[in-house]
């Protein structure tokens, strides 16, 4: 809603008058000629039962409509019910004429004017609820009137919006959706003082089956969001604070994976971090092997590289086995046909002879371990299997990252080369082996190409504090790739003789269960889910944008990282790492999403994969304190100007030209470094820049009073 259509004071008060004076010509409906009418019988009822039968009109005659493009049409309204749509003061403004007995649309006399046809109170102590139709309207208010709601029922869907908005602006208001629809719902009325209740099942559905509307609210698969406040993401801090790790963004997370993570988290009392570390790098060991991730004009592997400090003791190892749990039987599984076929392999060699045995090996090669997931390795033996062909996706996955970082060959004169492969294998997908034809281990293969590699290293700060510091690992751009978590350590806060946590067991929880059972549908897929080439080998999904918008918005989030890598930025000093940070939103996303069952990526999976990236970032520059302390930088100080300025309004938001003309120095008067300095905080979740009509303005993110 613009300012320029934003109705005076003087033209609210002339359409109230108006909209009275044509209410006060009719009469109240009488019961009987709501009989047919199954629904005006019931909104009657309720209506005496609450004492506001005024509600409720006889029309008699035709009324002229106004709908703000064409007004002074007399529309055929005599003999209908008029429905008294009243404003957020209470004040009625306009009619609604609906004609019992008939799937006729309802007919808005005044379309100008946010109303609603209210059922109950409005005195402010109720909780207002609000409908887009009337069935639904006065179902809820038969089941909901006693829990002290007020309903508020738009007749017209495509007015419900802007009457959300408008009753907003006095009280709360909550709406119902369900998990399908909640994108659509949600997002228009991003910023509005407005409740979403999110349900797996209609809520009028829930309520008709016996269910009240506490034990909705209650129920574990309901989800609330203030959508003035938490469909913002949290503001990420503007300056490091070396001491304090980042706060974990759980909320980057949906559906059942957040449910897994949380349950992780609580089962092992480890870090949420260390938990979101382990479910990403499940995703990525099992996600590499089908999907590729959208870069520029072109896709690229959906491999992680992640790291993860972790004191011994600290559950690290536990929420691997929970995350990992299908990975390793499926390993073990695997591992187990291979010796058998391995067994017979070579009682076949063993029996057979001469030309027999020649034809034999021709036929059958000599089977390959399949094991793809490594725990105690060195890096030379993982490619040269690459390289032979046995395996094509892998992950190292330890809870000991200084077999990786303390190995022979990251402390050999080789470091450098072993390093540049591992780079190169997780950009390109390829591999490249040369070693003299002399030697014991000469091989005619040199060459891999479209395998994938993720690395899950968790570790004690004493093996990661000099490998995150160590030149050569980022200088060659291998830390540079890396996703990095720096929790808090838990130990001493961990509750252990908690009688109902340990009498629950993680393998009989349901969201551990549903993520186990779709985890064994991935690494084991049927071949009718597999897409083939046209030789019908196996090839990779090419995940997608959902739309244009999306792609935008991946855009408009790697120009903001671009942004703060100018001189004096956050990220002037870690240029490298922010220059890998979109493509690792685009790999998680991609990955989340396919783990959904989806070959789109959409809005809300991307902005959710930045915030995990942001997070890595942050505790990237803290643990090498990269960013200097004391002194507010001007990102800090711009941020504290807007709140400060737009504290009070509802919604909190600012002209541009006032920030232009008021904000700190050297932002004020000064267009480019204001621009830069907004596309920061817009890019950490402090503001949004919008326009409405021809005016520039700055939302500010209402977590910030908080």
């Amino acid at each position: 809603m613009t300012t320029s259509t934003q109705p005076s004071t003087h033209e609210k008060a002339r359409a109230f008058s108006a909209g009275f004076e044509m209410i006060s010509r009719f009469n109240a409906a009488p019961r009987q000629g709501l009989s047919n009418d199954n629904t005006l019988l019931k909104l009657y009822n309720l209506c005496e039962q609450l004492g506001i039968q005024d509600k409720l009109l006889h029309i008699d005659s035709n009324i002229t409509i106004t709908t703000g493009f064409d007004t002074g049409t007399i529309a055929p309204t005599a003999g209908t019910i008029g429905l008294v749509l009243s404003n957020n003061q209470d004040e009625p403004v306009s009619l609604a004429s609906v004609k019992p007995s008939s799937n006729q649309k309802s007919l808005i006399i005044d379309r100008v004017q946010p109303s609603a046809l209210i059922i109950g109170p409005l005195d402010g102590t109720r909780a207002l609820i609000a409908v887009d139709n009337l069935d639904d309207a006065v179902m809820l208010a038969q089941c909901l009137i006693k829990d002290n709601a007020t309903i508020l029922a738009c007749l017209d869907s495509l007015l419900f919006n802007g009457m959300v908005k408008h009753f907003a602006e006095v009280a709360p208001v909550t709406i119902f959706t369900t998990i399908d629809k909640k994108e659509n719902v949600c997002e228009p009325l991003a910023g509005a003082n407005v409740k979403a209740v999110i349900t797996v099942f209609d809520v009028l559905l829930q309520l008709e089956n016996g269910a009240t509307y506490a034990d909705i609210l209650a129920d574990n698969d309901t989800t609330i969001l203030d959508l003035q406040s938490e469909i913002w993401p949290t503001p990420e801090p503007l300056a490091n604070d070396p001491s304090k790790p980042t706060p974990y963004p759980i909320d980057a997370f949906t559906g059942l994976l957040k449910h897994v993570v949380k349950a992780v988290a609580y089962y092992t009392q480890a870090p949420t971090a260390i938990a979101g570390q382990c479910v990403l790098g499940a995703l990525a060991h099992m996600g590499q092997r089908f999907i590729d991730a959208p870069m520029g004009h072109g896709h690229m592997p959906a491999s992680l590289i992640m790291i993860t400090e972790g004191e011994s003791g600290s559950g690290k190892s536990y929420a691997m086995s929970l995350t990992h749990f299908k990975i390793k039987e499926y390993e073990k599984q695997k591992y187990a046909d291979y010796l058998i076929s391995l067994s017979s392999w070579e009682g076949n060699v063993a029996m057979l002879k001469g030309k027999e045995l020649a034809e034999f090996l021709d036929d059958n090669p000599k089977p390959q371990s399949p094991k793809t997931m490594f725990k105690e390795a060195t890096i030379e033996p993982i490619l040269d299997k690459f390289v032979e062909g046995s395996i094509s996706n892998a992950s190292w996955t330890t809870d000991e990252a200084g077999q990786f970082f303390n190995g022979y060959t990251m402390k050999g004169d080789t470091a450098g080369n072993a390093l540049s492969a591992l780079t190169t294998l997780y950009s390109d997908g390829e591999v490249s082996r040369l070693r003299s034809q002399r030697s014991a281990r000469s091989t005619p293969y040199t060459d891999a190409y479209d395998v994938r590699m993720t690395l899950l290293l968790q570790g004690q700060r004493i093996i990661l504090e000099p490998a995150l510091a160590d030149p050569l690992m980022n200088g060659q751009g291998f830390l540079a790739r890396a996703l990095i978590a720096c929790p808090d350590d838990t130990r001493g806060k961990r509750t252990l003789n908690n009688l109902q946590r340990n009498n629950e067991s993680p393998y009989d929880n349901p969201h551990l269960i549903d993520y186990w059972s779709r985890c064994q549908s991935l690494l084991d897929p049927m071949p009718a889910n597999l897409p083939n080439d046209s030789t019908g080998a196996p090839k990779r999904i090419k995940m997608q944008w959902a739309d244009n918008h999306t792609k935008q918005i991946f855009s408009d989030f790697a120009q903001a990282i671009e942004n703060r890598q100018a001189k004096g930025q956050t990220l002037e000093y870690l240029k490298a790492y922010a220059s890998r940070m979109a493509e690792n939103a685009s790999r998680i996303a991609s990955l989340m999403a396919f783990f959904d069952g989806r070959n789109t990526i959409t809005t809300d999976d991307i902005t959710r994969a930045f915030m995990l990236v942001e997070y890595s970032t942050a505790e990237r520059l803290r643990y090498l304190d990269a960013t200097p302390t004391g002194e507010q930088n001007d990102s800090e100080k711009l941020s504290s100007w807007l709140v400060d300025k737009a504290r009070g309004k509802n919604p909190p938001m600012l002209n541009r030209a006032d920030a232009y003309n008021g904000a700190p120095k050297p932002m004020r008067k000064n267009n480019k470094v204001l621009q830069n300095e907004l596309d920061n905080l817009e890019s950490m979740g402090h503001i949004r820049q919008n326009k409405e009509g021809q005016r520039k303005i700055i939302e500010i993110n209402p977590k910030l009073y908080k």
